[in-house]
């Protein structure tokens, strides 16, 4: 038993690592719908809705400019993911070292931990995906507001973007990269720099841990063929994961909205700063009403849902165990 301890835990790292990889692929570009709309202000709505985004998108910006962002997110996701259910598991583990079953509370709490611990590589990698995904939205802006320059302030330094939905000539929209990016944070703010909104993000994911890791025990332990055979189908452990990732991402949208804000650098025309999380509500509340924490999060659904669920199939098959030449191999969180 010890030795399957021992070797499962470099599995569960490489199962969270794929899984995070293929999800994205499959739902990064609702993802970049959802940011848009989140940083979308009352009177200046460039998009009505995430299809509208899309076509928008791909009209300006070309296919692959749904995949803004990519990049980082693909190569950040994998730690991140690979924490968060790892340390969940660790977690479970620990809290059920008495050998009873594990009550909600203790449940909660595992997943309030897990929640904690994926911070680490979540609010970097966030920070410099929403840069990223939200550059088209502000050159947008500033070809249907003509008038006024649509500043781009970050680190001291100002740039302007222009760039129009039709095929008339316009100015390229400023290409920035992640590297660039990071390269200007760490030296105008320092480490600190790629953790602001650290805060929001807790606030995030703490919650979506809490809800999240329960709900889909619960969902998942309804699939097994018995109480003396943990085991599931594989499309149980997805619509469980789809189920319980939709849930948990509607409950703390508000949250991410707020993550959002906070998280985007570069500001359109006549969009205001936010001093913290308390001033960032404060104002939402002010100028756009109660309405506007919901902004992006069917999106936001749609994007965890099917996240959570290929992740939960590929960490439950035990892709990380086979690849290990573990296999087959009895995969269950306790």
């Amino acid at each position: 038993m010890a030795q399957q301890q021992q070797i499962s835990l470099p599995a569960k790292l490489i199962n969270g690592g794929i899984a995070g990889m293929v999800g994205v692929t499959c739902v990064f570009p609702i993802d970049l719908a959802k940011t848009r709309l989140q940083n979308q202000r009352s009177g200046q709505q460039l998009y009505r809705n995430m299809m509208d985004c899309l076509i928008k998108t791909v009209k300006s910006e070309g296919y692959f400019g749904m995949y803004r962002g990519a990049a980082v997110n693909l190569t950040l996701v994998t730690p991140e993911k690979a924490i968060k259910l790892a340390a969940n598991d660790f977690f479970r583990h620990q809290l059920s070292k008495d050998g009873g079953k594990l009550t909600v509370f203790k449940e909660m709490l595992a997943g309030c931990c897990a929640g904690m611990c994926q911070v680490i590589v979540t609010t970097p990698m966030e920070m410099l995906k929403i840069q990223l995904q939200d550059a088209g939205r502000l050159a947008a802006q500033q070809r249907v507001m003509p008038s006024v320059a649509t500043a781009l302030k970050m680190g001291g330094t100002t740039a302007v973007l222009s760039r129009s939905y039709n095929a008339s000539p316009a100015p390229q929209v400023m290409r920035v990269s992640a590297i660039q990016i990071t390269r200007e944070l760490l030296n105008t703010k320092g480490v600190t720099g790629l953790y602001r909104g650290l805060g929001a993000t807790l606030m995030r994911d703490m919650p979506f841990s809490v809800v999240y890791f329960p709900l889909f025990a619960h969902l998942h332990q309804l699939g097994q063929h018995s109480s003396g055979d943990p085991s599931v189908p594989f499309y149980w452990s997805f619509m469980s994961g789809c189920m319980a990732g939709c849930v948990a991402a509607v409950a703390v949208s508000p949250c991410d909205v707020v993550k959002t804000r906070l998280q985007s650098l570069k500001k359109g025309a006549n969009e205001e700063t936010y001093n913290g999380v308390v001033d960032c509500v404060r104002k939402i509340l002010k100028k756009e009403g109660p309405g506007a924490f919901l902004k992006g999060a069917s999106c936001r659904a749609l994007v965890i849902a099917p996240l959570f669920g290929i992740a939960q199939v590929v960490y439950f098959v035990g892709v990380g165990e086979f690849l290990l030449g573990y296999s087959p191999y009895n995969i269950y969180s306790a």
